[in-house]
């Protein structure tokens, strides 16, 4: 899942930044409302975490604009300003959520999550390949019935290939999707990580779907 965080208060874009980024997320960040319309034009992002008193257009601003320009991506409103009106005035522009600063990052993770599940809808948002399915809003991921835990980036990855089912992908697409970073820096990571992922997808299980490409990458699929 793709995130923007639109936030000019470098302490807290990090901190948020930072605890999304664990929790498995692709965070991008942007300092002002020209930035964060600029990046939103550009790219396709699954949800705008999106500071209310931003430079250079205000965050109530950037959620007008995308409204009036039929952009439906789900928006998060993040602020110090609690009145009633306040959030009456920004659920009623077009924003999905409101959370008043200062705010725990447990209680942002869970409203991220439940935006991000009524977004996509519980059905549609589900990934699948053979018996494996991936629940991107809940994080549920089971094979036969049996619920597997991974850990963030065991899930970051599994969503990668099961968006990509079926296809060959190469390791620097990879490192680039999961770890956004250039391949060199991490140059056994996808062997390591595609290693635990076979130990609690397709060890326990007669059929295996992570193959491997020799030269090329990796593919997930339904093969005997």
């Amino acid at each position: 899942m793709r995130l923007l965080l639109a936030e000019d208060e470098r302490r807290v874009r990090a901190f948020v930044a930072r605890g999304l980024s664990e929790e498995g997320f692709q965070v991008r960040e942007a300092g002002d409302g020209a930035e964060a319309l600029g990046l939103l034009e550009a790219e396709q992002f699954d949800l705008l975490l999106l500071d209310w008193m931003l430079p250079r257009s205000s965050g109530l601003e950037v959620l007008r604009t995308l409204r009036a320009r039929s952009d439906v991506t789900p928006i998060i409103m993040l602020t110090a300003r609690d009145a009633v009106s306040d959030r009456t005035l920004a659920l009623n522009e077009g924003a999905d959520d409101y959370l008043v600063k200062p705010f725990a990052f447990e209680e942002l993770l869970a409203r991220v999550r439940a935006v991000l599940r009524r977004a996509s809808g519980r059905a549609s948002g589900t990934l699948s390949c053979a018996d494996l399915t991936l629940d991107p809003a809940t994080r549920k991921v089971v094979r036969q019935g049996k619920e597997i835990r991974l850990t963030a980036r065991e899930f970051a990855l599994l969503t990668f290939l099961l968006e990509h089912a079926g296809e060959v992908v190469s390791r620097s697409r990879i490192v680039e999707a999961v770890w956004e970073h250039d391949f060199e820096t991490f140059s056994n990571v996808v062997e390591v990580y595609i290693r635990y992922l076979r130990a609690k997808i397709d060890e326990p299980f007669p059929r295996k779907l992570i193959q491997t490409v020799r030269g090329v990458g990796y593919s997930l699929r339904d093969e005997p």
